[in-house]
C-alpha cells in the first residue's frame, strides 16, 4: 500500500503505467471483452467496476494532447442501435471522469471493430469485472510537462 494511491492500483498496473511512453494506449475493458485474444499484456481485475478503475488510474495518467480525442469509447453496434438500445450509462460516467481530471479533453468513439484493433495495438488491456454493457475505454498516454 502507498499513501495517496488507490488500493486498486496494483504494482503490476503501476509498472505498466510507468513503462508506457508517449502515444501508447491502454484499454480498460468490461468482463465480456475478449481480452486474452486482443491484448499483448493483459491484467485482470475481476471484482472491480471499470469506472472505479478509471477513477483510480486517470489522476496518474497524462492524456495525450495531440489527437482530438485521447479517450475513446466503444460505440454501440449498429444492430443494438437499430433495436433501440439506450445509450450505455457508462459513457456519461467515463466522459465525466475524463473531463473532471482534464477539463479540456473530450471523449470520442470507435466502432466495435476499430476498438478491437486499437486494443490489439495497445500497450496493455486491463480487464475488469464490469458487467454493464459497453464498459470499454481506451486512453492515449501523453507526456508529463
Amino acid at each position: 500500500m502507498l499513501n495517496s494511491i488507490s488500493k486498486l492500483l496494483t504494482g503490476d498496473l503501476l509498472k505498466i503505467l510507468c513503462d508506457m511512453g508517449h502515444g501508447d494506449k491502454i484499454a480498460i475493458v468490461d468482463a465480456n471483452f475478449p481480452a486474452a485474444s486482443n491484448g499483448k499484456r493483459v491484467l485482470s481485475f475481476p471484482g472491480v467496476n471499470a469506472d472505479d478503475l478509471l477513477k483510480a488510474l486517470i489522476p496518474l495518467f497524462p492524456l495525450d494532447h495531440v489527437p482530438e480525442f485521447s479517450a475513446r469509447l466503444m460505440d454501440m453496434d449498429p444492430k443494438d442501435k437499430a433495436a433501440g438500445m439506450k445509450e450505455p450509462e457508462l459513457w456519461g460516467i467515463f466522459s465525466k471522469i475524463v473531463s473532471d481530471t482534464y477539463p479540456d479533453k473530450k471523449t470520442g468513439f470507435l466502432s466495435r471493430n476499430d476498438f478491437y484493433e486499437w486494443a490489439r495495438d495497445s500497450y496493455a488491456v486491463i480487464q475488469t469485472g464490469e458487467a454493464r454493457l459497453y464498459g470499454n475505454i481506451i486512453l492515449v498516454k501523453g507526456v508529463v510537462k
